[in-house]
């Protein structure tokens, strides 16, 4: 065996007899006792072109972490060997710390246990792996590490070490569950919108007394619900403020200070934003029709607030129609106070009073809202 100064301060060659040459990655002489990474070799005149500067400067400015450790898998194997910087970036883990010790350390609670049986099974094959679980950074956070275990081997084909490349895919896992749960959602709104519009033709076609008021009736209705998709949709959140809700069926009828809106900033999830959006689109139409709207000096005032009710929080508002024709409670109940009376209720547990005020019709609504 001969020993001869590496081309890196810190590492040396050793050559064995057959010409198997061996570098040593050096580092701290404090950590317990090295091992070497077998450089599998049979020409004696080293490095032959190789520059081993190069393959050093490679791996430690690998953007992707990589441990090298022994090839023993039993307990207290496998020991790491070498740590490059992305590892200690990544883990917040210098070098010196982890050398000597089993990667097993920064497995946590979280870690995938049947995961890491599989991964054993293949490498007692001596086979290469590629997985993905839970580990843990040296402040004991969390993040999601997904590694590639290739085996080096000796001339006799023996596994001497293992190399593993690894990368933080925490981000992206985030980003593939917010991704999967969004086609969920988005799933199960669609088939929640052709069913609402299924049932908007259908009472649509029972109320209406003529072609063209179905025509218009429908057709507003969908564009409405159109309208209030579009502000879920835009919302990263897929949320729709109330006061948005408000102002998407209000703000043509705005001119002359005629609608008044006041109350705090609520964000309503997609199943209240879009009956709550009906329903406004609703109230809106008989307002123009029967109520304030029909005439020029009529104004339309809606207030709110939200409320503590035992374990839950409540919207509560108040629809106000003032200056408009002589208020009457509706002789027929249309699709529009059936939304209101029945519809609401059901889907989302509103309670509603309807009281014709002498000033002008006013509309009472309370539902529960999420908390947060």
């Amino acid at each position: 065996m001969a020993e001869t100064a590496g081309p890196v301060a810190g590492c040396r060659i050793i050559r064995y007899p057959g010409g198997v040459a061996v570098l040593d990655m050096g580092g701290d002489p404090s950590p317990p006792p090295r091992e070497f990474v077998q450089v599998s070799r049979t020409n004696e005149d080293w490095p032959d072109g190789v520059d081993l500067r190069l393959l050093r400067a490679a791996v430690e400015a690998a953007g992707e972490a990589i441990l090298i450790t022994t090839a023993e898998l039993d307990e207290p194997g496998p020991i790491i060997v070498y740590a490059n910087p992305a590892f200690a970036r990544m883990t917040g883990y210098e070098a010196h710390e982890v050398i000597g010790r089993s990667p097993r350390f920064l497995q946590g609670p979280g870690t995938d246990r049947a995961l890491l049986e599989g991964t054993r099974a293949a490498l007692t094959a001596g086979n290469a792996f590629q997985g993905e679980t839970l580990n843990y950074r040296k402040d004991g956070t969390a993040y999601m590490v997904e590694w590639l275990i290739t085996p080096v081997r000796g001339p006799d084909e023996r596994i001497t070490h293992w190399v593993s490349a690894q990368r933080d895919v925490t981000d992206r896992r985030a980003f593939e569950d917010r991704q999967a749960m969004m086609v969920r959602e988005l799933h199960h709104r669609v088939k929640n919108t052709l069913a609402t519009v299924q049932a908007v033709l259908n009472a649509t076609m029972r109320s209406a007394v003529s072609l063209p008021e179905f025509g218009r009736a429908f057709t507003g209705r969908i564009v409405s619900l159109a309208r209030t998709h579009a502000l879920i949709t835009e919302d990263q959140a897929q949320v729709a403020s109330f006061e948005s809700l408000l102002r998407a069926e209000l703000d043509p009828y705005s001119e002359n200070s005629r609608i008044t809106l006041r109350g705090p900033d609520l964000r309503l999830p997609s199943e209240l934003a879009v009956p709550v959006g009906m329903a406004l689109h609703e109230l809106t139409t008989n307002a123009l029709r029967h109520g304030a709207l029909a005439d020029p000096n009529g104004r339309v005032t809606v207030t709110w607030a939200v409320e503590d009710r035992s374990d839950d929080k409540w919207l509560a508002w108040v629809w106000k129609e003032h200056d408009g024709p002589p208020p009457s409670l509706p002789t027929r109940e249309g699709f529009g106070m059936r939304l209101i009376n029945r519809i609401l209720a059901a889907q989302t547990g509103a309670e509603v009073d309807v009281a014709a005020d002498p000033d002008g019709l006013r509309i009472s609504i309370g539902l529960p809202v999420p908390n947060g």
